[in-house]
C-alpha cells in the first residue's frame, strides 16, 4: 500500500535564509491550524513532526479522508522527488523542448539520462549545476528545468506532508504568500 506524500517547495529559499522561512512557514500552518505546533512521531523518516491541527481541512481540496501522518519540514540543500517511479521527461527553459529519458515501455533511452544525473549529483555537493538541452544546445541551470508532474525539485527548503489529502490550490497560493510571495512547486509521490 505505502505512504504518500505531499512536499511543498520553496524555490526561492536559499541556504542563509531556509531556517527563518521554515519557521515563518511551520508558525503560518500553525495559527491558521492546519497543524499542531508540538512535535510527535507522526512522520515518516523522520523522529518529529507536526501531527494535522483541527482545521486541516483548510488545506485539501476535499475532505474524502481525515490525514493520518503529519508534517516533516526538510531544510538545507536537498534534491526533492516522488519516490516511486521517475520523471519521463525534462522540459529546457530556454527552449521548452522536451527531452525524454524513458520510451513509452519506460526502457531507458541510452545516454539520455546521463548528463541529468551528472548535473543531479553536482547540485547535491555544490548547490549549483547546468544541464546543456539537446535541442537548442544552450545550458541552463539545473533547477530551472521542469519535469513531467513535478518530478523532481531542487532546494534549501520543504514542508513534507505525509498521507493528507491533495492540497488545494487556494491552500498553495496562500501558503507561497506566507513564505514572502515566493516561488512554490508541489512534489508528490509514495513510498
Amino acid at each position: 500500500m505505502g505512504s504518500h506524500f505531499q512536499t511543498i517547495v520553496d524555490l526561492d529559499a536559499t541556504a542563509v535564509d531556509a531556517s527563518v522561512l521554515a519557521a515563518r512557514g511551520r508558525d503560518w500552518l500553525v495559527a491558521e491550524g492546519v497543524v499542531l505546533a508540538e512535535r510527535t512521531n507522526c512522520v515518516l523518516g523522520a523522529p518529529l513532526g507536526h501531527p494535522p491541527g483541527p482545521l486541516w481541512a483548510k488545506a485539501v481540496s476535499q475532505e474524502d479522508w481525515e490525514p493520518s501522518d503529519g508534517l516533516n519540514i526538510e531544510s538545507g540543500r536537498t534534491v526533492f522527488h516522488g519516490g516511486q517511479g521517475d520523471a519521463m521527461y525534462a522540459i529546457c527553459p530556454r527552449c521548452a523542448a522536451s527531452t525524454d529519458l524513458y520510451t513509452d515501455h519506460w526502457d531507458v533511452i541510452e545516454g539520455a539520462w546521463d548528463p541529468f544525473e551528472k548535473a543531479i549529483e553536482t547540485w547535491y555537493d555544490t548547490g549549483r549545476s547546468t544541464v546543456s538541452c539537446q535541442h537548442c544546445n544552450c545550458s541552463s541551470d539545473l533547477a530551472a528545468w521542469t519535469w513531467e508532474d513535478d518530478y523532481y525539485a531542487f532546494g534549501y527548503l520543504g514542508f513534507e506532508f505525509w498521507d493528507w489529502p491533495e492540497f488545494s490550490p487556494r491552500f498553495l497560493n496562500r501558503f507561497a504568500q506566507a513564505l514572502g510571495g515566493h516561488r512554490t512547486v508541489l512534489v508528490g509521490g509514495k513510498l
